[in-house]
């Protein structure tokens, strides 16, 4: 048998790179794609020296023509689709007087009006055969909203609703839908400079306060191996010192 393909929308340097990797270890053909697709070509190299197969898109999320093409691509020349994770972010912080109509469009379009598109090209292909996984990334932002994250917080809110109405309509055909609340700054030198920038010392965090791309893509493996009997539609990931 062939081995099931992965499509990872999103397929940044931090979380996207890590579920890449965990997926190809686990035997997926894995494809991912960004916007800047000569990016990805280090990431491809990585999994295919360590024996993995993996082929990179460029793609913009936000573009319906973009996203059509490239699941029709990977269809067509790697294989059906078993699993869809979008995991486009657009994690900015604006002050509300600072928030154009420019900057709120941008980020809700990257944060939620890419999830629509990606999560119904992936029904598009999907539902004829009856199965497959769609996975969304989401953060604290789906749940609650936060100063300065008006934008932020109204894309990713979007996502998340966006999320379970494809979970209550895919759900009974066979396909899992599900949408992880990431709830924690993760271990990025951007978020690390962040924390200096705002008079923090990230040296000085105590171990595991952060959270690791690598035990994010785990959450993911779970949930694609989820028996239909018991399937998660949400699931809060958060360091054990992380309030809320």
């Amino acid at each position: 048998m062939s081995a099931p393909v992965a499509l990872i929308v999103g397929a940044g340097d931090h979380i996207g790179a890590a579920i890449a990797r965990r997926f190809a270890a686990g035997g997926f053909t894995v494809c991912v794609g960004r916007r800047n697709g000569d990016k990805l070509s280090p990431l491809v190299a990585e999994i295919e020296a360590a024996g993995g197969r993996a082929r990179g898109f460029a793609m913009d999320a936000r573009d319906e023509d973009s996203v059509t093409q490239t699941f029709r691509t990977v269809e067509e020349t790697v294989g059906p689709i078993d699993l869809v994770i979008f995991n486009v972010g657009g994690n900015v912080r604006f002050p509300l007087l600072e928030t154009t109509s420019r900057v709120f469009r941008k980020v809700w379009e990257m944060a939620c009006f890419a999830g629509f598109l990606c999560g119904r090209e992936a029904a598009r292909h999907m539902l004829p055969r009856g199965r497959g996984a769609i996975f969304f990334t989401g953060a604290t932002a789906s749940v609650r909203g936060g100063d300065g994250y008006a934008a932020f917080a109204a894309g990713k809110a979007g996502l998340r609703n966006m999320a379970q109405s494809l979970a209550r309509e895919l759900g009974p055909r066979n396909i899992h839908v599900a949408h992880l609340v990431i709830d924690a700054g993760v271990d990025t030198a951007f978020v690390r400079d962040r924390i200096t920038a705002a008079g923090g010392d990230p040296h000085a965090l105590p171990p595991d306060t952060l959270m690791r791309p690598e035990s994010v893509a785990e959450a993911y493996w779970m949930l694609y191996h989820q028996g239909r009997d018991a399937w998660t539609f949400e699931l809060d990931l958060r360091p054990f010192r992380e309030t809320w």
